[in-house]
C-alpha cells in the first residue's frame, strides 16, 4: 500500500469541498449503508474538517485523511496525502462577470 508505518488509526477517502481556510479543508467522505428492514443501500455522507499544514489539498481534489488528536474545536482528522488533483484548477476571476452580449445592436 504505502510506505508509511501502520498505526491504530482509521483512514478514510473523501473530496475537498472547501479549501478557502489557512491550513484548513472541510472533506465529504461517502460511504454506503444498507437499510435495516428493505435491504436497499443507501448513500450517506459525512463531512469532516481536515488539518492541512502546508496548504497542498485544492477544492475538488480525491485526499485521504487520517484520524488524530483533537486540533481545534471541529478538527480531528488530518491530511495524509493528495491521491488525485482536481481536473479543473482553482482560478480567481477578476473583474468581476463577462458580457454576455458581445455582438453590437442592429437596427431596427
Amino acid at each position: 500500500m504505502s510506505d508509511e508505518p501502520t498505526t491504530g488509526r482509521s483512514r478514510v477517502r473523501g473530496v475537498v469541498k472547501s479549501d478557502k481556510m489557512q491550513k484548513s479543508i472541510t472533506v465529504t467522505v461517502e460511504r454506503f449503508v444498507k437499510h435495516r428492514r428493505y435491504g436497499k443501500y443507501l448513500r450517506r455522507r459525512s463531512t469532516f474538517m481536515a488539518h492541512d499544514p502546508h496548504n497542498d489539498a485544492r477544492e475538488g481534489d480525491l485526499v485521504e485523511i487520517e484520524s488524530t488528536r483533537p486540533l481545534s474545536r471541529r478538527k480531528r482528522w488530518r491530511l495524509v496525502r493528495v491521491l488525485r488533483r482536481s481536473a479543473a484548477p482553482a482560478v480567481a476571476i477578476e473583474g468581476g462577470a463577462p458580457d454576455v452580449l458581445d455582438t453590437p445592436e442592429l437596427p431596427a
